[in-house]
């Protein structure tokens, strides 16, 4: 009888701590599932979105997660309404990159036209804004006043701004980025201060409403102004071609480095030894597509072939 009294106080021991341990099992497995879940949920919210994603693939182009632009995913149409026409105006940076992308758009989408042309950022926004045309091509970010107005825009492409002369101009020599911004603010004038001959710098620069020019100021210059000296000549018309043709011997200019990579009558300057070809070359910028809010059907169906791989080959033709 006390040998049975002896046993049923061990059972209820053995029952008890049975218990006990699996309690502390079930919360443990419980609040490992609970952590797991809260951590899943987490790394979701964090993860980029699908729109940044996508830029990721754009030839020579950064992520181009501007936080100028509201990233967008455009996606690439099966097929496009024939007699689908976009009109795109802007930058003169970007004309050979809209080019390439109008002959592939109308190549893969019969009876479609792209018209393009280019008489600067500043125009390509106002007409935009102004609803005559479907894409503004831009050289620089939207600001708070494009966007108030109902602007978006989409990164496609980055670009070199190239330091150029002459090709009969005598200076050889590449510069450092202290001296090309003391050359565009006037504080240098003469190629002697360089490590040239002795002979006046002419700097020639384009007008104020060019978005060339105003990536130009903020990147090379800081912000600061440029010269506004007698060895000063700024152009009225934002356009590549009379600009290089202005430099002679003793002129000095920037432009898009696809503008002049193939040029015979210039020669770009090497900037801290760099080349625009070098993946650290100082001086770039992001190009844009700026369109109106909410997009039509055809800048949708416009987009996502320019963000698409065959939008993205084309871009690297015309770049």
């Amino acid at each position: 009888m006390s040998q049975k009294n002896e046993i049923l106080p061990l059972i209820l021991i053995l029952i008890c701590t049975g218990a006990i341990v699996g309690g502390g099992y079930w919360w443990f497995e419980l609040k490992s599932d609970s952590d797991t879940i809260s951590t899943t949920d987490n790394t979701d919210r964090d993860r980029p979105n699908d729109s940044e994603n996508n830029f990721s693939n754009i030839p020579n182009s950064p992520i181009a997660n501007s936080n100028k632009n509201s990233p967008v995913t455009f996606s690439l149409p099966t097929n496009v309404t024939p007699g689908t026409n976009i009109r795109i105006d802007g930058s003169t940076s970007m004309v050979q990159i809209n080019q390439a992308i109008e002959q592939g758009f109308e190549k893969q989408f019969i009876d479609t036209e792209i018209a393009t042309n280019g008489q600067g950022t500043e125009v390509g926004l106002k007409l935009l804004s102004e609803g005559k045309i479907d894409i503004a091509a831009i050289s620089r970010p939207l600001t708070d006043s494009d966007r108030d107005r109902g602007l978006n825009a989409v990164p496609i492409a980055k670009d070199a701004i190239a330091i150029v002369v002459g090709a009969n101009n005598p200076f050889r020599r590449g510069l450092k980025q202290e001296q090309i911004a003391d050359i565009f603010q006037g504080n240098i004038t003469n190629w002697s201060n360089v490590g040239g001959q002795t002979s006046n710098i002419r700097v020639i620069n384009r007008p104020s409403i060019s978005g060339t020019r105003q990536v130009f100021q903020e990147e090379v210059l800081n912000g600061a102004n440029f010269g506004n000296s007698a060895n000063f000549t700024t152009f009225d018309r934002d356009a590549t071609t009379p600009i290089l043709r202005a430099l002679g011997k003793d002129g000095i200019s920037y432009a898009t480095y696809a503008q002049v990579a193939n040029q015979q009558t210039v020669r770009t300057v090497s900037v801290n030894g760099l080349t625009p070809e070098a993946d650290n070359y100082p001086y770039y910028r992001v190009l844009y597509y700026a369109y109106q809010e909410p997009a039509s059907p055809e800048v949708k169906a416009f987009l996502g072939y320019v963000l698409s791989p065959q939008g993205q080959k084309a871009i690297a033709s015309g770049n």
